[in-house]
């Protein structure tokens, strides 16, 4: 009976399997033959780097499904020498971090490090994170954390200090083109698709390289008397893909009309090529990612429910399905199309990181900091703050900004929406500033 919480170990280079998943069978056995992210792996990337140098960091892998993170971690052991072992999160507990820890220490007295690769590391609670530090610390392992979530809001701040995020991209038509073509070639025959439904095979994986090599699988495993259209490769799959034309940039050409069609506020041509989208079988998900995208990029504060909007659809879809959810898309769509529309936020956004990229780590001014302790109260943290619920007016015209910087100008709101409200109140508060400074 296999034993699920049996850890992997792997010593020298991977071995190519002659059987089993065609994923596995195309499985890289060296970097360079990553597709994808060649911002990590490449020569200037910070993998590539690392293996130039012989020396690795431990790091998070963070990214969606079937991106290359375990082939990553696997080949990155072997091209520094390291012990590979392997487990899952979903599957480990604290007895078998124990016994990967107490391995890795009696190796590493023999002179032989070990590479321990945590997949799903986001699923280990607080305590079980913390458990790392030690053995990261005193080099017992070299950590290498795999995760489709936020590193941000899923690991310990004490862990992501130890270890540097490395960010992985969906795999983009290129990338997922070439997975294709290296399957058809370990095969020896191609794919029975014509060239649209070859596209529209790519534009169903969504990013997601194994999906879509799991997907070519089933379709060698299968005799067919003539190459199968977007149509009959839909109804074969019993998945909806989407029909896209022969310059392989219909999806692409779609989402930015549907997109530019809401910034100009034309409802009619948004709602048709949202149509378009979803009849011809794109993810209703990745369309409101979209949507969301214009609601915060092309509307902001003009029309603050916008967002709201978006993510009440998205909220709508997940509870009802397709096709009633998508009655909610087309409502979030109609709204962001005739909505007031105002890129000062993301303007504003923007300018606002790169001024702080620019300026460092200045300290804010000593009347806006707190004071927890008598030190801090001594050397005048706190000292002459003015409670802004106390002052006439609920405003107290303090500065904010740090000594050695001029205050700046982010955001200018417009005259349209919302906005205008909004610009009137900067203005009033803008006015009393300078009326308080001067008196």
């Amino acid at each position: 009976m296999a034993d699920l919480f049996a850890t992997h170990e792997q010593s020298g280079p991977v071995e190519v399997p002659t059987s089993g998943p065609l994923a596995d069978r195309l499985r890289p056995q060296q970097l360079d033959q990553v597709v994808g992210q060649e911002h990590l792996t490449g020569p200037e990337g910070a993998i590539g780097r690392m293996v130039a140098a012989g020396k690795l960091s431990s790091i998070i892998l963070w990214g969606p499904p079937g991106t290359g993170k375990t082939t990553i971690a696997r080949l990155l052991a072997d091209a520094v020498g390291l012990r590979f072992v392997a487990i899952s999160a979903v599957f480990s507990g604290v007895a078998d971090l124990k016994k990967v820890f107490a391995e890795a220490r009696e190796y590493a007295r023999m002179g032989r490090k070990t590479l321990l690769f945590v997949d799903e590391i986001h699923r280990f609670n607080r305590a079980q994170q913390d458990g790392f530090l030690p053995y990261v610390e005193d080099g017992t392992v070299t950590l290498v954390g795999a995760t489709t979530e936020n590193p941000s809001f899923e690991l310990n701040a004490a862990l992501l200090s130890r270890a540097q995020v490395l960010i992985l991209h969906r795999l983009d038509h290129k990338a997922l083109c070439k997975l294709l073509d290296r399957g058809e070639e370990l095969e020896e025959r191609p794919l029975p698709l014509t060239p649209e439904a070859r596209d529209a095979l790519v534009a169903s994986a969504d990013g997601d390289g194994r999906f879509l090599l799991n997907q070519a699988e089933t379709l060698f495993s299968v005799s067919f008397e003539a190459p199968l259209t977007p149509a009959a490769l839909g109804d074969f799959l019993q998945r909806r893909v989407a029909v896209y034309d022969k310059d392989r940039e219909g999806h692409y050409n779609l989402i930015s009309a549907l997109h530019k069609s809401i910034r100009g506020s034309d409802p009619q041509a948004a709602l048709y090529y949202l149509a378009r989208m979803l009849t011809a079988g794109e993810e209703p998900l990745y369309v409101l990612r979209r949507l969301t995208r214009a609601a915060v990029e092309d509307i902001g504060l003009a029309d603050p429910q916008a967002l709201v909007q978006c993510i009440a659809a998205k909220d709508t879809y997940d509870f009802l399905g397709s096709p009633e959810g998508e009655l909610a898309i087309a409502q979030a769509c109609l709204y962001l199309a005739t909505a007031p529309k105002s890129n000062a936020a993301y303007k504003a956004q923007k300018a606002a990181w790169r001024s702080a990229k620019e300026t460092g780590s200045l300290m804010p001014p000593q009347n806006i900091l707190n004071a927890p302790t008598k030190l801090m109260k001594q050397i005048g943290y706190g000292q002459g703050y003015t409670y802004d619920h106390d002052a006439e007016g609920g405003f107290s015209g303090d500065n904010y900004w740090p000594d050695e910087m001029t205050p700046q100008t982010f955001y200018t709101p417009t005259e349209r929406g919302m906005e205008k409200r909004i610009a009137e109140r900067m203005a009033w508060w803008d006015e009393m500033r300078e009326k308080r400074r001067d008196g």
